[in-house]
């Protein structure tokens, strides 16, 4: 499968040419499935907030490590793999060059494929750490004082406590409250999870920008990695996982699928009063 003339010429252009990124254009924005993807993100009722977001990275990270195998796969032409570190010696997307802090903490450009291998191992440690992703259930004996005693027992003495308001929210009257609480995650739960959404993006953003045209469009593939990215975002914007800075080098394709309808739009700003406190703060919706 090739593209035509034209096209290939693009696709070995300089990044200043007119015409945008193939992945950037309509005609190359298509699925492999059709279907609401905010019904696929959407929380059941029942489920618990922390342990659906759990369930959704680790099947996100699923779903990108197919990709990155995609680019792993040997070149018969080199014998190397397609993202080597002479195609990629830095980790890079549309004018952003990552970094990965060595032993000393210091920034350092590694090629793109050293990155996303680190990455990999990185995530893989995070989701199989049980302080992080806990796999047993909650249990009394295993959360905080239960009873307002300070106790976990209802019969033990009572222990004096500062004075509440009993209009005040149930999280506030049980203490300090964090996403995936109730279900056991830590209180760095959410950073966490975010921390790992920013670098799989890193990785979607390369492999858009360093491998679209070869190998996703010389083997027809493109358009399931379309489809494993658009349900990434989609997740990642529904549950603020995602900020505008992360998704800036894919923001285009993103746009695409926001005018289709098939992305929840942005928030609404609330009032005119509001909107003009936020442009002048340089703060974004």
């Amino acid at each position: 499968m090739s593209v035509d003339s034209q096209g290939a010429q693009e696709g070995l252009a300089p990044s200043n040419a007119r015409r945008p990124p193939f992945f950037f254009r309509e005609e190359y924005a298509g699925l492999i499935v059709k279907g609401n993807f905010m019904t696929l993100a959407a929380k059941p009722k029942l489920v618990e907030e922390g342990e659906w977001l759990a369930h959704q990275v680790v099947e996100q990270y699923r779903l990108l490590e197919q990709m990155i195998d995609i680019i792993k796969v040997l070149d018969e032409r080199t014998g190397k793999p397609i993202c080597n570190p002479d195609v990629c010696p830095t980790m890079s997307a549309s004018g952003h060059t990552y970094t990965w802090l060595d032993n000393n903490k210091k920034p350092i450009k590694i090629p793109a494929i050293q990155y996303i291998n680190l990455v990999q191992k990185w995530i893989v440690g995070k989701i199989n750490d049980p302080s992080i992703f806990p796999t047993d259930s909650v249990t009394p004996s295993s959360t905080a004082a239960s009873y307002a005693s300070g106790s976990l027992t209802p019969m033990s003495a009572p222990q004096p406590l500062g004075p509440t308001s009993l209009n005040a929210p149930l999280a506030q009257l049980s203490g300090r409250d964090w996403l995936g609480k109730p279900s056991g995650f830590p209180e760095t739960f959410e950073s966490d999870i975010k921390s790992i959404y920013r670098q799989m993006m890193r990785c979607y953003a390369h492999i858009y920008h360093g491998h679209w045209l070869d190998p996703f469009w010389n083997v027809g593939a493109y358009k399931e990695l379309n489809t494993c990215f658009i349900h990434f975002i989609n997740v990642g914007k529904l549950f603020g996982l995602l900020g505008d800075k992360e998704i800036e080098p894919m923001q285009p394709l993103v746009d695409i699928w926001l005018g289709n309808g098939m992305l929840p739009p942005p928030p609404a700003r609330q009032g005119k009063e509001n909107t003009a406190s936020s442009n002048q703060q340089g703060v974004s919706a």
